[in-house]
């Protein structure tokens, strides 16, 4: 079973000639303990094309030292990375294999360095004994396995927090080690340097520096309609491979977040089709629609289980009358019962990976309309005006209904046009500046009345089937009763705030001729 560690850390360039300051003059450190060195042997692997690495991801399989096994690293931040632990085994654990998945597909994974370190270790303990950080000296050799048949050898500093510490500490650290003529890495991990230094196009005839040679290519800038379009296209697939492990690992929030970018991509295939060809883009807009809904399950009933949770608890305690809070965990317990096992099934299955395959090969070879090649202004603002006005005769149709079912399943068709509207407006942002900046303000804020709306409907029709569930059983419904009357409030609320927001999206419209 894997397990996972927050892994905050700083690396520094060293020499054999390199001396360390006394640390123990270091503010907080009552004693330096010299631990003295180990011998570490890593392999790590990606695929033939380095994709892992592209993404600052990394995979090993290491021995030697206190933490033997298998770890892959995911950036969180300059200097700050999740390592997830497996045990040692011959081959890669499957919790681990799940998580590079998106990025792996079902390439093989292959040997592509090794490093064997001699790590000189040094504990940088406080006045009670606690350790405050690990400093180690490792010298390095590294050995290129795939893509190349060079080796190199290096030494650096490597200064990692411990559990729970202050990230400040790392600054104190900072200053002496700078202090001796200590300076930070250009490299952000070994890995990345041994990739870099053992390089087949690295050639003694051009000597570049180590930053400039491990700085990735800047992305073309967008000119056309079509660039612009493809240009969000990417973020959203990008971040639906990217969001892919933190959903498997249970982060908070990653659901939502890889539902919604799931959703824009889907609806940028929809209101572009002027640009992109929708024979193309239609049979990948029913696929994406199909994995929001299967990310949906376990999100809608944790916003759902929150509402309520919410409600319960601003209600004064004289107010809730029997077993209310029992009931509600029991219910959610049953209706929550296996859905993020659920979720990772789907992660897993042949019909996701087709997915991801399709949308590689939706950038690799766009099926680029004759309008894409125009300027992208008129386009962009043409396809958000299309929108904006789609939702405008929703919004109509909806408030011609008397309130009731009729009028919330309308005001849900309208929530859908607003996020829509909304999400195409994103899109011309980057081409169109402020008055598609306007747009999107605006119509977030129409989008959030009408959501909790239809939160409000949903929690109702929650909260009547748990008034039966204890009424059946002998308890008071009288608190289930009360809860339902304050969601009929909040939807009327939203309902007569809904004209007013509105009125302030539509003077924010983006109109087709002011496309530049």
């Amino acid at each position: 079973m894997a397990d996972s560690k927050r892994e905050i850390e700083r690396k520094y360039e060293a020499t054999d000639a390199t001396r360390l300051p006394d640390l123990s003059r270091v503010a907080g450190v009552a004693a330096v303990d010299h631990h003295g060195v180990s011998e570490l042997d890593a392999v790590y692997y990606d695929t033939e094309d380095l994709r892992l690495a592209a993404d600052s991801l990394t995979l090993r399989r290491r021995t030697g030292g206190g933490d033997a096994g298998w770890h892959l690293k995911f950036p969180v931040a300059s200097g700050i990375r999740d390592e997830i632990r497996a045990p040692l085994s011959d081959t890669l654990p499957p919790d681990l294999a799940g998580l590079v998945r998106s990025r792996v597909r079902d390439t093989a994974l292959v040997p592509v360095v090794r490093l064997r370190s001699a790590r000189d270790v040094h504990l940088l303990n406080g006045p009670d004994g606690e350790p405050l950080a690990e400093l180690s000296v490792d010298a390095v050799r590294a050995e290129r396995l795939h893509g190349g048949s060079r080796s190199t050898a290096w030494t650096e500093i490597e200064v990692e927090l411990a559990d729970d510490g202050d990230p400040a500490f790392l600054d104190a650290v900072e200053r002496h080690l700078r202090k001796a003529g200590i300076r930070p890495s250009a490299s952000p991990s070994k890995l990345s340097r041994a990739l870099a230094d053992t390089s087949p196009k690295k050639t003694s005839s051009k000597k570049t520096s180590p930053k400039k040679k491990r700085q990735r290519e800047p992305a073309p800038t967008p000119h056309t309609a079509g660039d612009h379009v493809l240009s969000y296209v990417r973020r959203q697939i990008t971040a639906i491979v990217a969001l892919d492990p933190a959903v498997r690992r249970g982060l908070p929030d990653s659901v939502h977040r890889m539902r919604v970018a799931t959703r824009r991509l889907r609806s940028a295939l929809r209101t572009h089709r002027k640009v992109l060809d929708r024979a193309v883009t239609d049979p990948v807009g029913a696929e994406l629609k199909w994995l929001a809904a299967e990310l949906g399950v376990d999100r809608d009933q944790e916003v759902l289980d929150a509402r309520l949770r919410t409600r319960l608890d601003d209600l004064p305690r004289t107010l809730v009358l029997g077993p209310v809070r029992a009931r509600l965990r029991i219910w959610s317990t049953a209706r929550r019962s296996g859905s993020r096992r659920r979720t990772v099934a789907v992660l897993d299955g042949a019909r996701y990976l087709a997915l991801l395959h399709t949308l590689d090969a939706l950038l690799a070879d766009p099926p680029l309309l004759p309008a894409a090649a125009g300027p992208p202004g008129k386009a962009l603002a043409r396809a958000a005006h299309k929108d904006h006005k789609r939702l405008a005769t929703r919004l109509a149709h909806a408030l011609e209904h008397p309130p009731g079912p009729d009028r919330d399943l309308a005001l849900h068709d309208a929530r859908k046009a607003a996020k829509r509207a909304r999400y195409a407006a994103e899109a011309a942002r980057p081409a169109l500046g402020k008055p598609a900046k306007k747009a999107v303000k605006r119509l977030k804020a129409v989008q959030s009345v009408l959501g909790d709306h239809q939160d409000s409907v949903v929690a109702r029709d929650a909260l009547r089937t748990l008034a039966v569930q204890a009424h059946a059983a002998g308890e008071s419904s009288f608190t289930w009763g009360l809860l339902y009357g304050q969601e009929e409030e909040t939807a009327a609320a939203r309902e007569r705030e809904l004209p007013q927001v509105w009125a302030r999206a539509s003077r924010a419209e983006i109109r087709a001729a002011s496309g530049r």
